[in-house]
Parts: C-alpha cells; structure tokens; sequence
C-alpha cells in the first residue's frame, strides 16, 4: 500500500512539472510573435525626371530606413526624393517590426527633362498686401481688378527674371509663388529671393541702409497638384527667429478707411491724415496708418470689398531709427541672414538655405527640396517721413540652375 502511494505521488509529481514546462512554453510561445512581412512593398524600379519630386509609399507599418549606398537618406514612412543630377541609384528600404527585419531593394532611375527648366518663378498662387503707401500702385490697380485680376497682374511682374517688383505693405502682407521645378536641398545656400535693400555702409560691422526684412515661408508638392493648398508651410528660421525680441503668431487686423471724412493733418508738412486706417493687433495694441503728401490714392487694397481684413505671422524687432534725430534721415538695420529684402541682390546675405526650415513648433525639418515660398512683411513699424516698413519682392531664382 505505502509503496503504491508513493507511486502515485511520482506520477502526480511527473505531471505537475510537465505542466509547468508546457505552462512555460506556452508564455514564450505568446511573447515570440512570428512576422510575415509582404514578399513585394517596392516596384523593381521608379523612373522621374531629375529637379522633380518623387514620393514613394510602400504600404508598409514598422521602422522604416531608406539607403542609398548605405547611406541613410530618410526614415519616414513616405520616401520623398528629388536628384539634381541624371543618375541612377540603388535604394534600399530597411523594415523593422516586432524585433524582425525585412530588406527590399529597387532602383530609382533619374532622366534628363525634355523641356529645360527656368531658374526663376514660373507662377503665382496668393497677392494679399496689407495697406501701405504703395498698394494700389505696384502693382497698378485698374479700376473693377478682382482679387484673381491682382494676382495675375503680380505675376506679370514677377515671373521671369524682370526687374520690376510687387510692394506687400506694412506687417502680413504677403505673396505666395513657385517654380517649374522642386528647388532640391543640397549643401550650402539655395535660393535667392529679390528685393530692392541697399546698405549705405557695406564695410560698417552693423549694416544698414534701406533693408525691410520679410519672413520667408517655404513648401514642397507633396500631393503633387502644382498648388500650394493642403502642403504644409515651414518657416525660414531666419537669425531672428528664437530671440526673445521676435513674437509668433502676431496677429494684426486692418479697418477698411472712410476716404471722403475730413483728413487730420500732422504737426509734419508731410503727414496729410494721422488717422488715415485704423489697426488692431492681438495684443491689445491700436493705433492708426498716415497718409503722406507723395502718395494720394487709396493705401488700402481696392479689389478687397471687405470692411476688414486680418493678417497672422511672426513679427520681427522694429528695424528703423532715426540716425538723425530730429526725424530727417531714417535707416533700417539689416537682419544677419534668412530674410527677404533684407540685403542687396548682389550679396550673398539675400541667399536663402532650405536647410534653415522649421516646422510649426520650432523645429527644423530635413525637406527634400521646395515647390514653394511665401513672403511676407515681417515688421509693423512707421518710418517717419518714410511711411510704413514695407517688404518689395522682385524675383526669387534657384541658385543651382544655370
């Protein structure tokens, strides 16, 4: 009896530890998770024009890394590619998921274009100017002009290498253009963008002259439409950009003015009406635009029927003073780098580095190449006798193309 119990308790005993290995198993069965990846997320290869943007979308979820030549060019879900060069390169995708890890290969085949491109702007999308002494005038409003009618007079003046030039008025005012080509991110400094900024000193340690620094915004045609509607906008973080002295999301609102109620004139010979538009901004801040004695017609854009209109975007420090001081010889400083008439043409500081793009919360971006820009003006002071700082935009070109 004693000896068939204890064999009864081996066998129970037996059991109890072969469950427990099954138990064991069956937890690291659980936590090892096989993978099946798809045998095909790649074409064998993808053919684009060189300048022109590719956007592969492999379908695939995981930790994606993009190769060229073992060098990593991306780790987005999205690979979005642009080559200035006819070449063709081996791409590799490497897909990591649940501790696996799956390789794909292609080729992306990079032609010549059959139409030469044109290094500079080729469209414009957007003209909103804020008011200002030289609205109405460049361009020239032609009476019964739509906002559409403005748009396409602006991009007369700016397609092509013209040296004409539109004004965007005081702070917000803005256009929106682009290329026939993507403008790629290479090393160094990009694009140029045009305006009419001189310095009076170009020697001095601090430069200045005539400079009326606009903000530059700039985008790429993710979805591929030729337009810059649902593609994001990155800012140029220009030297000013994370100075305590710069203020984000600067909202300002422009009353349309009454032009036939009795002007009040200034204690200036030149100031014809010192409470000529009325302004607004979100800060609690108001205050009113003069009319000058050079310029009589309506500083407020007459294709607009609007009773207001708003303008929202990053305020730099005001840059004029009077080096006179008694009002009669007003100059604006210069900004270091990244803005828009900001420096003269023939210097470098007006080159522009795709590099310098942020997104909307500060931080900087490795885009592909830019389809894009957005100019604005970037400063809400008056000048004295010179009436509002004001950015002109006369051009934009990629520094690349020849």
């Amino acid at each position: 009896m004693e000896r068939k119990t204890k064999h009864i308790l081996k066998i129970l005993l037996l059991s109890l530890v072969l469950l427990g290995i099954a138990a064991c198993k069956s937890d690291s069965e659980e936590v090892i998770e096989e993978v099946t990846f798809p045998t095909e997320v790649l074409k064998e290869s993808y053919t684009i024009d060189r300048l022109k943007l590719l956007s592969i979308d492999p379908e695939i979820k995981g930790k994606l890394t993009w190769s060229i030549n073992d060098a990593v060019i991306s780790d987005q879900q999205q690979l979005d590619f642009v080559s200035a060069t006819v070449q063709t390169y081996p791409l590799t995708l490497k897909v990591e998921m649940k501790g696996a890890v799956k390789i794909y290969k292609s080729t992306i085949i990079v032609n010549k274009e059959l139409t030469p491109y044109s290094k500079y702007i080729s469209d414009v999308f957007e003209f909103r100017p804020a008011v200002g002494q030289f609205i109405n005038e460049n361009p020239e409003y032609l009476n019964g002009n739509t906002e559409a009618d403005m748009i396409k007079t602006a991009k007369g003046v700016l397609v092509g290498g013209n040296s004409m030039f539109v004004t965007l008025g005081g702070f917000g005012g803005y256009v929106a253009f682009g290329f026939d080509h993507t403008i790629p991110n290479l090393e160094g400094r990009d694009f140029k963008i045009l305006g009419n900024s001189f310095w009076g000193n170009e020697a001095a340690a601090v430069r200045t002259g005539s400079c009326e620094p606009g903000i530059i915004m700039v985008g790429y045609d993710k979805n591929k439409n030729g337009k810059p509607d649902e593609d994001e906008w990155y800012e140029i973080a220009g030297s000013e950009y994370f100075k305590n002295t710069t203020t984000k999301n600067y909202s300002i609102t422009y009353l349309k003015p009454n032009e036939n109620k009795p002007p009040i004139f200034g204690s200036e010979p030149w100031q014809t009406d010192v409470e000529y538009i009325k302004w607004q901004d979100n800060m609690g801040n108001s205050g009113f635009k003069t009319k000058n004695a050079f310029h009589s017609q309506s500083y407020y854009p007459l294709w607009l029927s609007s009773a207001s209109y708003s303008l929202t975007g990053t305020r730099l420090k005001d840059n004029y003073y009077d080096q006179s001081g008694v009002g009669n010889y007003w100059v604006g400083r210069s900004y270091d780098y990244g803005y828009a008439d900001n420096a003269p043409n023939n210097d470098e500081a007006s080159n522009i580095d795709i590099s310098w793009a942020v997104d909307k919360n500060g931080n900087y971006v490795k885009l592909p190449g830019i389809d894009f820009i957005k100019v604005y003006t970037g400063i809400n002071q008056e000048a004295g006798w010179l009436g509002e700082v004001s950015t002109e935009v006369g051009g934009a070109y990629d520094l690349h193309l020849n």
